[in-house]
């Protein structure tokens, strides 16, 4: 978890507590509130103390709780502020994977140059509805969430049609270890690697893939995506990360930079692939 996000964090559960301290009919106890809230006593504390992030509902029945209404608003708006930037998984999954889609379908609609890089499973922009649809259900079991698959399959398979706009590049880095991964079938995994194969050669699309045997002058670490250089988007297993700040930014774009030494293109780069496609059929 980032530092400005544990120090949003507690910076609401301060002002939680001083609500608590300063309720109108007088001074509550935390376990008081959590009576009058049917909380147990420790979620209060964990959400004064910043251990614990809020939920819209938790902070309505807070504000609430301490007979000050009103105060919501403010409350919502000190969640809204930080979630912008760390988009937890329990959240965003909460009504299912398509929201998420469309989410990341408006940022890329308004991109003109795309940089993303991979280490674990193929580009979504680049993926078949079989393999896209196996990715939403693996997550989908991981996380509990809605089961909305479909939706979400076609809004990820609208967001490709950015692929085929004029005077837009989609450069794509990947690392050979996730043309091997089989969170799908052989036979699905076979057809996104002749998918990704045929994107080689493609005038908006710069497809490197990095082998497995190429020196690396960083490690490969986790996917990131950025955003005409004004934009990042990073995963990790608690929350997807949008980072706007300039010096982030920068930051990925060295990363990527550094990533690309490594890459091979063009029929290098489809050598790679249909060496591993061959490796699938095997099975």
């Amino acid at each position: 978890m980032s530092t400005d996000y544990q120090q949003a964090r507690e910076s609401l559960g301060t002002r939680l507590k001083e609500l608590r301290l300063q309720a109108p009919a007088g001074r509550l106890t935390g376990t008081q509130l959590a009576e009058r809230l049917g909380w147990p006593h420790s979620k209060v504390y964990k959400l004064e103390g910043g251990r614990q992030t809020a939920t819209t509902d938790d902070l309505r029945a807070w504000a609430a709780g301490v007979g000050q209404p009103q105060v919501f608003a403010e409350l919502d708006a000190r969640l809204k502020g930080f979630e912008s930037h760390i988009r937890s998984w329990r959240r965003q999954l909460a009504a299912g994977h398509r929201p998420v889609q469309d989410s990341w379908n408006l940022e890329v609609d308004r991109s003109r140059a795309i940089r993303a890089w991979e280490e674990s499973v193929i580009p979504g922009m680049l993926q078949t509805a079989d393999y896209a649809r196996a990715i939403f259900v693996r997550y989908a079991e991981l996380y509990g969430s809605t089961r909305d698959t479909e939706d979400a399959v076609r809004a990820r398979m609208r967001r490709q049609e950015w692929l085929y706009t004029p005077g837009r590049r989609f450069h794509a880095l990947v690392w050979e270890a996730a043309l091997h991964a089989l969170v799908c079938s052989p036979s699905v995994l076979t057809a996104q690697l002749d998918r990704l194969a045929g994107m080689v050669g493609m005038d908006t699309v710069e497809l490197g893939i990095v082998p497995l045997g190429a020196s690396l002058r960083i490690p490969a670490a986790n996917g990131f995506w950025v955003l005409d250089e004004r934009l990042v988007i990073a995963e990790d297993w608690h929350a997807e990360l949008w980072l706007d700040d300039a010096d982030l930014v920068a930051a990925y774009l060295k990363a990527w930079n550094t990533l690309r030494e490594s890459a091979v293109y063009g029929a290098d780069a489809q050598n790679v692939i249909l060496r591993v496609q061959r490796s699938v059929r095997a099975h």
